[in-house]
Order: structure tokens, then C-alpha cells, then sequence
């Protein structure tokens, strides 16, 4: 009798995004406080994502004390997930190295349960779903408390991690591509 060799078939449920990561705004220090800023913690701005994957330092930094003086909470690197929440929602990059945000952010620190890299690549439709959900008078918004009652649709953390493999091999290869063809243009 022959077996059936194939792999299991693992069920994606849908799931709220807050059971897979803790979503956390951000604050900024008095800008006239000149002690709270040029220090050696990193401190984002939306602005400056842009296209990338990763974060791997702020534009501007601030001081312990420029930290301690306001709502920004320090954001663990390789865990968590950049996303402008504001005026340009869902750019996103993953953190390599622990900083934190202005309130332009509602940034996704990834619990156990989850693969960071996977909820990277959802990205796309976490953006969707913010954007269809935003609301404001001056500029569109997303809560954060919003952001995590979004449902999605989540595999097993074992499917997670070879997806999220998967998707990280493919961005390098497309960046590699990328950067062979600018460096062939010079």
C-alpha cells in the first residue's frame, strides 16, 4: 500500500494582528529643549522610509533625556515593524537596531507567536486595511488600537517562518538586481 507523502496542509485562521504584535505610537522631545536632541538614541520620522526593509539608524537622534521627556517608547531591533500611521500610512521597515518613533508611527513589535519577516509581507494588506480605516479632519489617521482589532489571515508559526524565508530570499535577490544594474548604468 502506497502512502500519501504529502506535506500536511496547515489551516490559516483569521486572526486580529494585535495576538500577533503589540502595536506602539510614538512622541517626540521638545524641539526647544536643546538637550533632548543629537544624542545616540535613534529617533524616526515617516519620512524616512521610504523604500527600504530595514532601519538601520535615524536621521536625527535624541538624548536619554529627550526619551525620557516624552510618550516615544523604545522599540526592541529584529522584532519590530515600522508603519507610518499618518500622512503617508503603512511605509513600513523592520528595526535593526532598538529606537524609537515620533507619533507619526504605530509601530508592530512582533510577539512569539509570530515571524516577523511574514508580517512584514503582509504589509501591503495591513496598509489597505489602515488606509480604509483612517479618519481625521486635518490628515487621515490610524490608532493604534484600531490597527490591532484589523483580522488577518495567519498560518502556523512553522508555515510563517518558511514564508517569511521565502519572501526575505526573494527582497534580496531584488535588491541585488538592483543594485547590478546601477552599478552597469555608472
Amino acid at each position: 500500500m502506497r502512502r500519501n507523502r504529502r506535506a500536511k496542509k496547515t489551516a490559516w485562521e483569521q486572526r486580529k494582528l494585535g495576538e500577533f504584535a503589540e502595536i506602539v505610537g510614538g512622541g517626540t522631545p521638545s524641539t526647544n529643549v536643546a538637550e533632548y536632541w543629537d544624542g545616540d538614541i535613534d529617533w524616526y520620522s515617516p519620512a524616512e522610509l521610504g523604500e527600504r526593509t530595514y532601519a538601520d539608524s535615524s536621521l536625527r537622534k535624541i538624548t536619554q533625556a529627550g526619551y525620557e521627556s516624552c510618550s516615544a517608547k523604545m522599540l526592541p531591533a529584529d522584532r519590530t515593524i515600522l508603519f507610518t500611521s499618518r500622512a503617508g500610512i503603512g511605509n513600513t521597515a523592520i528595526l535593526r537596531r532598538s529606537g524609537c518613533t515620533n507619533q507619526g508611527f504605530q509601530s508592530l513589535i512582533v510577539n512569539e507567536k509570530a515571524v516577523v519577516y511574514f508580517i512584514y509581507s503582509m504589509s501591503d494588506k495591513i496598509k489597505r486595511y489602515a488606509e480604509q480605516r483612517s479618519s481625521g479632519s486635518t490628515f487621515l489617521e490610524i490608532s493604534g488600537k484600531r490597527l490591532a482589532a484589523g483580522v488577518f489571515a495567519f498560518p502556523d508559526k512553522g508555515e510563517q517562518s518558511r514564508i517569511g524565508a521565502l519572501f526575505q530570499k526573494l527582497d534580496s535577490l531584488i535588491a541585488l538586481h538592483q543594485r547590478e544594474r546601477i552599478e552597469a548604468c555608472l
